[in-house]
């Protein structure tokens, strides 16, 4: 049984002033009149029906995410009641799903997805999904999706993969080891050598398999997730039960599941896949995705006089923006908020963020 894990909880702060607390990344319409959670679950309805589609997010987000997405199952969304990171909130959410379909007697496998990724080919998306799934059913093994590098790109992690000729898409590999974010020479060399795929962060397994690489390599996960499985089994959901297990909540040590399992599982697959991914990371994927102006200016939603300006990125709401002698910026307004950056700066917006927050006190 083919379960859909998505991962709902970020707060977005690199496409601050566009992304709130509130309403952060995930709930944004950056590419299309859907936003980004919406065109996330539309992609994996044809192969996974609604109720078993679960949303993993905060008592922030929660009541915006039931609003776009009113055909998920209010049970299914899932409250963390703390940032504990990956591995915790995947463990967790792991337990609900295998609460609610141990009845069937069925094996369960559950699809980890992000839930702000731009992926363009849907259909080789749903075919690896399926491919993977029945990889992690027969195998026990956990299932990661590896994006074919066109680039020495320094911004993601690696995989390795355990094999001595040319990497075919679609197919399992073993995986040889994660690598962390290269530097551009050894980031040149992943991408020479033809053996090393960018790590998506999605991956697919079944509960069964989850729970056991926890109780290996991460026990005391493990002992507090069978606490925590003792009040889910009361059948209390959404904010009751995330007030119900915040106190075993406190309990997690914070680490993502890429440190707490994956770098150290044995049995861990890979796909290559080439399926116009995109993590959207900062305001300049935009420049990867839509094709600028001559001067290669992006203007998103914007009345925009330009002169001599080039290669900028332009968001505005209710105004014209006039650019002159300028380049390589990026110019954002939401409400009261401006934002103006240089593209080199866009991944520290997350400090600005925090002293605006700090502003705002």
């Amino acid at each position: 049984m083919l379960t859909a894990l998505i991962m709902a909880g970020g707060s977005g702060e690199r496409f601050w002033p566009l992304s709130t607390p509130t309403k952060p990344k995930q709930l944004l319409s950056l590419f299309s009149d859907k936003s980004m959670i919406r065109e996330t679950v539309d992609r994996i309805l044809p192969i996974i029906s609604a109720d078993k589609i679960f949303i993993a997010t905060n008592i922030l987000q929660v009541d915006e995410i039931k609003k776009e997405l009113p055909d998920i199952p209010e049970e299914n969304i899932i409250i963390e009641p703390a940032f504990k990171d990956t591995a915790a909130a995947i463990g967790y959410t792991s337990i609900i799903i295998e609460e609610r379909f141990k009845s069937s007697g069925e094996k369960i496998e559950v699809a980890v997805l992000a839930s702000d990724h731009l992926i363009q080919n849907d259909i080789n998306f749903r075919e690896v999904i399926l491919k993977a799934s029945e990889e992690a059913h027969q195998n026990s093994t956990i299932v990661t999706l590896g994006i074919k590098p066109d680039k020495p790109e320094t911004g993601y992690g690696y995989i390795e993969v355990n094999n001595s000729e040319d990497l075919i898409l679609d197919e399992v590999y073993k995986v040889r080891r994660f690598r962390e974010k290269p530097n551009k020479e050894t980031a040149e060399q992943y991408l020479a050598s033809g053996k090393y795929l960018w790590n998506s962060g999605m991956f697919i397994f079944t509960t069964e398999t989850i729970f056991k690489n926890f109780q290996v390599l991460m026990p005391e996960h493990t002992e507090v997730f069978n606490k925590i499985r003792r009040e889910i089994q009361k059948d209390v959901t959404g904010l009751g039960l995330s007030n119900l297990v915040k106190p075993y909540f406190d309990e997690f040590e914070k680490i993502s599941i890429d440190f707490g399992i994956m770098e150290y599982s044995k049995n861990i697959k890979v796909i290559p896949v080439s399926i116009g991914w995109n993590d959207i990371g900062s305001f300049t994927a935009l420049s990867e995705v839509f094709e600028g102006d001559n001067a290669g200016n992006i203007i998103r939603d914007t009345e925009a006089i330009i002169h001599d300006a080039n290669n900028n990125i332009v968001i505005c709401d209710d105004c014209t923006v006039s650019l002159l002698g300028v380049k390589n910026l990026i110019v954002v307004k939401n409400g009261d908020n401006i934002l103006i950056s240089h593209k080199d700066s866009a991944q520290d917006i997350k400090k600005i963020v925090s002293k605006y927050n700090q502003l705002k006190k």
